[in-house]
């Protein structure tokens, strides 16, 4: 049984909850026994804390066990509830049965007969939520097998996901740009005991310096200009979840030290704060770049590095997995058939060949990028050599009259690829700033942020 897992009284009676969870607490030493005195309390905890087992007088002033037992399984859809009754309310008991409940009690209590119904609802509390937990992985399952390869690297890599997934230590994920790094984060969460909370990301280049602090940890009124109200960071949104800092080797010094008494405390500080405040999160970090290199010329903190670094996941590049490359190919092509609306096309033995053949220093986005284009640019329902070669030299044209399209309408793919092409380079040279590559660009923010909306690019 899980040390943390609390049972909790509510009774409006104080001696009464007090002296109970006491007995509680000395029978079920493993877990965490407190009481409350309303229901407002309740209710405050419910929504912060996991909680087992829920025992609720029947009987108190402005809220009746009835009305908890409906907001706790609100709050809570696994807790068990125990309702705790006099004898004359028994019909009340049977009704908070019907309605949910787990079990009622009459007072005054039998410890023996409280003890087991206890342990029994425990019990249950502990089946039900191993049985959600590995509903969620299942459903997981869609995501991890979006992890496509069956070569050698990648078999190590789903291996090495599936354990640091049982676990909350914090995890470097490294690899070239393009490999799935993102992707690799997301299995880690979904196939966790945390897959059912928030999994919040948090592209670090993409946010200016000095915003990013209170964009991590909040800040309260008044911290800044323009700061007219508090504001809760991504690590309190994050909070019981997991938190995926993208690119962490880019983040500033003075950021890293920051980031570095949360690893340490778990606790963060909002920016015009004198309050740290508990945060309970994973944390999971990716980088494309040598952190031991940046840490030699000092734009990165060995002491980060240590405190990230507890587990690591290298995810291989294309290169290195060249065996994978057909059945990327043939699940890329698919889905980009689904997007577009269409008929699936398939890629021939030649084509294949020559796919599998060449080099992907941009890996797995390069070639989702070049498949793209091969279901866009060619015609038909079979995608061979040729058509690849027409898509390479940008004829699309073509030396046939069957690979012959309208003058319109090649010019207009042209421009579509043109521009999809040319945005997503100018995303990936600025690291997602869109500021940034709008300036570079040339183009209106707002511009570039209706193109990015048309192409559905994600930053």
């Amino acid at each position: 049984m899980d040390a943390e897992t609390r049972i909790l009284v509510l009774d409006d009676e104080k001696d009464f909850a007090i002296g109970l969870s006491r007995v509680l607490k000395a029978a079920f030493s493993n877990h965490v026994c407190s009481y409350v005195t309303s229901p407002s309390e309740c209710f405050n905890i419910l929504r912060k804390q996991e909680t087992a087992v829920l025992l609720t007088d029947l009987r108190m002033p402005g809220m009746d066990g009835l009305q908890v037992l409906a907001k706790a399984l609100e709050l809570q859809p696994l807790i068990n509830v125990i309702v705790l009754t006099a004898y004359g309310s028994i019909e009340r008991a049977v009704e908070a049965l019907k309605n949910g409940a787990y079990d009622f009690l009459t007072k005054p209590l039998d410890h023996d007969h409280l003890f087991c119904q206890v342990q029994k609802a425990l019990e249950r509390h502990h089946l039900v939520t191993e049985n959600e937990r590995l509903r969620q992985k299942a459903q997981a399952g869609r995501e991890y097998s979006l992890i496509i390869g069956e070569s050698q690297a990648m078999l190590k890599l789903k291996q090495a996901l599936a354990m640091v997934a049982q676990n909350d230590y914090t995890v470097l994920i490294q690899g070239e740009s393009g490999t799935g790094k993102e992707l690799a984060a997301r299995v880690i969460h979904d196939l966790s005991s945390r897959a059912g909370q928030k999994l919040v990301m948090v592209n670090c280049p993409a946010i200016p310096d000095h915003l990013l602090e209170s964009e991590l940890f909040g800040h309260t009124k008044g911290a800044f200009t323009g700061a007219d109200h508090n504001r809760e960071g991504l690590f309190k949104e994050a909070d019981t979840g997991t938190i995926l800092l993208d690119e962490i080797g880019d983040i500033s010094l003075s950021i890293q030290i920051k980031l570095l008494r949360v690893l340490q405390d778990q606790e963060i500080r909002p920016v015009g704060s004198n309050q740290s405040q508990r945060v309970n999160v994973r944390i999971l970090a990716t980088t494309n770049q040598d952190l031991s290199a940046k840490i030699h010329n000092g734009t990165f903190r060995e002491d980060l590095y240590y405190r990230l670094n507890v587990l690591n996941i290298h995810v291989p590049p294309l290169r290195e997995r060249k065996e994978d490359i057909p059945l990327l190919v043939h699940s890329l092509v698919h889905s980009v058939c689904q997007e577009m609306g269409i008929e699936p096309k398939t890629v021939t033995s030649g084509a294949m060949s020559s796919l599998a053949a060449r080099e992907w220093p941009g890996n797995v986005r390069e070639l989702l990028n070049f498949v793209r284009r091969m279901v866009v640019f060619c015609p038909g329902q079979a995608i061979d050599l040729e058509k690849i070669r027409f898509v390479e030299k940008g004829n699309l044209v073509g030396d046939s009259e069957e690979g012959l399209q309208p003058y319109k309408e090649a010019k207009a793919r042209v421009l579509e690829d043109f521009t999809l092409t040319y945005i997503q380079d100018v995303l990936s040279r600025t690291q997602g700033n869109i500021s940034q590559a709008a300036r570079l660009s040339g183009l209106e923010r707002v511009s570039l942020q209706k193109i990015m909306r048309r192409f559905n690019i994600q930053v």
